[in-house]
């Protein structure tokens, strides 16, 4: 769930370039007695109270077609409401990020709990000048991308969520998101213009319950999680484009051995147009990205409908390891035109296996290496806390 570094092999980037930057980053003051060793031990070998706040945050360096280089960096921070760890732990996430071709990016992740777990907050924001390869509508799209698009892009979505009876929430939603200063470029024959590419604004409200069983957000260990809601987008709100969103996210985390896990989920969620309407090519539902179908580039399918499923066994750690553990994982997905039209035999497929090293002893929170592949290629993934 927080963002660290994210690889993909049809965008050419590297690990080893984000490891070496931290080693530079960190022996460059090799000079001042003891930095290292110090900071060694703080993040690695942390010994502060386990009530206490932790935080983390390191640079990130990555290198893509699109961008050039990359210079980012990342930081979180993780608690317990009034440092109680009774209260569920609350995490805050932010990664930024600029471009030797003038792009630029922010993210924030949160999900923060208040004392006694009463109110919920969930939500993200991000914020980038950044290229999309964009591979047309539909579970059809060609394998090579029809156009790349680009363009300035804001999106906060955000629950605020009350706690009605033990585990069980309920609250307001609202999603606001922003495209403009567009430009189409690399258009192939097959490119067919979609709706808001021409940049838009929309602004959805709705209302969202949630169950929640897990203590740890970054790292559930048992338990279920499901989360059901609805969001109406119309010109009353300012919209400029009028649609309904309706979305369910069922998660079940399951106890199997000391220190492993199973971990399943399944997704649904679909879009409605309005009357004489369509929804934004960027609001549609999409395969892909570091948490569901890893190992697809986000919005290598997209269309108003989508289900998908997927499991992961996890050692945290392993039996003969205090810090190293592992997973393995694999999901299937379908796009559509709506969740009627959705067919078995149009599923697409992802697989992998990744490596994981507890960071915060205290808090459980482990850092992820995700190698992921499918049927079209494969991708990399580094990130703290687990996808799902």
């Amino acid at each position: 769930m927080v963002l660290s570094a994210k690889f993909h092999t049809r965008k050419a980037a590297s690990l080893p370039l984000v490891i070496g930057f931290l080693l530079i980053a960190s022996t460059s003051y090799a000079q001042e007695e003891g930095f290292v060793i110090k900071l060694w031990n703080k993040i690695f070998n942390d010994t502060t109270e386990s009530a206490k706040p932790k935080f983390i945050a390191y640079p990130v360096l990555t290198f893509t077609p699109e961008t050039s280089w990359q210079f980012g960096a990342s930081g979180l921070l993780v608690y317990n409401a009034k440092k109680n760890l009774n209260n569920r732990l609350s995490e805050l996430a932010a990664f930024t990020f600029v471009t030797l071709e003038s792009q630029y990016g922010l993210s924030i992740d949160h999900a923060l709990y208040t004392d006694k777990n009463r109110y919920f907050f969930l939500g993200k924001l991000r914020l980038q000048q950044f290229p999309l390869s964009y591979h047309g509508i539909g579970i059809d799209a060609p394998q090579e991308p029809v156009a790349t698009i680009e363009g300035f892009s804001f999106t906060l979505r955000e629950r605020l969520l009350r706690e009605l009876s033990e585990n069980f929430y309920m609250g307001l939603e609202f999603d606001f998101n922003h495209l403009n200063a567009v430009e189409i470029s690399e258009q192939g024959a097959d490119f067919t213009v979609p709706a808001g590419v021409e940049g838009f604004t929309n602004l959805g409200f709705g209302i969202g319950v949630v169950y929640d069983q897990r203590h740890n957000v970054l790292n559930p260990r048992k338990g279920l999680f499901v989360e059901g809601g609805f969001l109406r987008y119309n010109e009353g709100f300012g919209s400029d484009y009028s649609f309904l969103n309706y979305f369910g996210d069922f998660r079940y985390y399951q106890p199997t051995f000391r220190n492993q896990l199973l971990a399943y989920q399944f997704l649904v969620n679909t879009t409605v147009p309005g009357t004489n309407d369509e929804v934004p090519f960027n609001q549609l539902s999409l395969i892909g990205g570091e948490s569901l179908m890893r190992g697809y580039y986000l919005g290598r399918y997209r269309d108003n409908a989508l289900v998908a499923t997927q499991a992961e066994y996890r050692f945290l750690p392993f039996p003969f390891s205090r810090r190293f553990g592992g997973a393995i994982f694999g999901g299937v997905a379908t796009v559509g035109s709506s969740l009627n039209s959705l067919k078995a035999d149009q599923l697409r497929a992802s697989g992998g296996l990744g490596a994981r090293f507890l960071l915060f002893p205290g808090k459980d929170i482990f850092v992820r290496f995700d190698y992921a592949f499918t049927r079209e290629g494969s991708g990399y993934y580094l990130f703290i806390g687990e996808a799902f």
